[in-house]
């Protein structure tokens, strides 16, 4: 990035990552400023732009790509909406997307029914997951609105399926089609996907009818390959 952001609080890190333009709509605001960083990142400062590892070599992504994923995201998020977040990792962003349904329900005055699946590969990250966003807001998966699963990441997970919102926070080695088909109609995916010369694109697809998929390619990115369940 072409700046650095250290903050003294997520409710500082927010506002500068607003101020720099990763965070642009007051939904997004609201649901990172109440998703506190420090119970999925723990360091000494876990308030700074940049990735961090968090076992099993994997890594919780840089707050201005959380901010970036949710951005594209959450215009899709309705009070019922089924989400599927391939990749728990750190469990952040599972819970942001929780929160999300939450306030969407809030703003039409109705009840939150939505749930988000998150499938995760290791079982010492589904443990990871579950612990942190328990020290968080322990409602969410004691009230079945947060389910995480242990899975093979590359098939995504059709019990649920279909979904209107789908996030893989791996990189898929081509077009994840089995993933894609579990996408609703009138919803939207975001996938790093692997491309010729060893980089990597970020794609979004969004479903127009069951039959139809259009796809977009947002900006190059780096993410981890993702994997099967060993």
């Amino acid at each position: 990035m072409a700046w650095q952001i250290k903050a003294e609080s997520n409710i500082d890190l927010v506002k500068q990552l607003h101020d720099f333009g990763a965070v642009k709509s007051e939904l997004v605001m609201k649901v990172m400023k109440e998703t506190d960083r420090k119970f999925y990142n723990h360091i000494p400062n876990p308030y700074i732009d940049q990735s961090e590892p968090i076992g099993n070599e994997e890594s919780i992504p840089a707050p201005h790509m959380h901010a970036y994923a949710l951005e594209n995201l959450y215009e899709f998020v309705k009070p019922d909406s089924k989400i599927l977040d391939i990749g728990a990792g750190s469990g952040y962003l599972t819970a942001c997307f929780a929160r999300l349904i939450e306030t969407k329900a809030a703003e039409c005055n109705t009840i939150p029914t939505g749930m988000v699946i998150s499938i995760e590969h290791k079982p010492e990250l589904v443990k990871l997951a579950i612990e942190n966003i328990n020290d968080d807001d322990p409602n969410f998966i004691r009230e079945g609105r947060i389910k995480i699963i242990e899975a093979d990441a590359k098939k995504g997970c059709m019990e649920y399926a279909p979904y209107d919102v789908i996030h893989v926070g791996a990189a898929a080695p081509e077009m994840p089609t089995d993933i894609i088909r579990q996408l609703k109609v009138d919803g939207r995916m975001l996938c790093p996907v692997s491309v010729k010369g060893g980089t990597q694109q970020m794609e979004q697809y969004d479903r127009i009818n069951f039959k139809d998929v259009i796809r977009r390619v947002l900006t190059n990115v780096v993410y981890v390959p993702i994997k099967e369940l060993a």
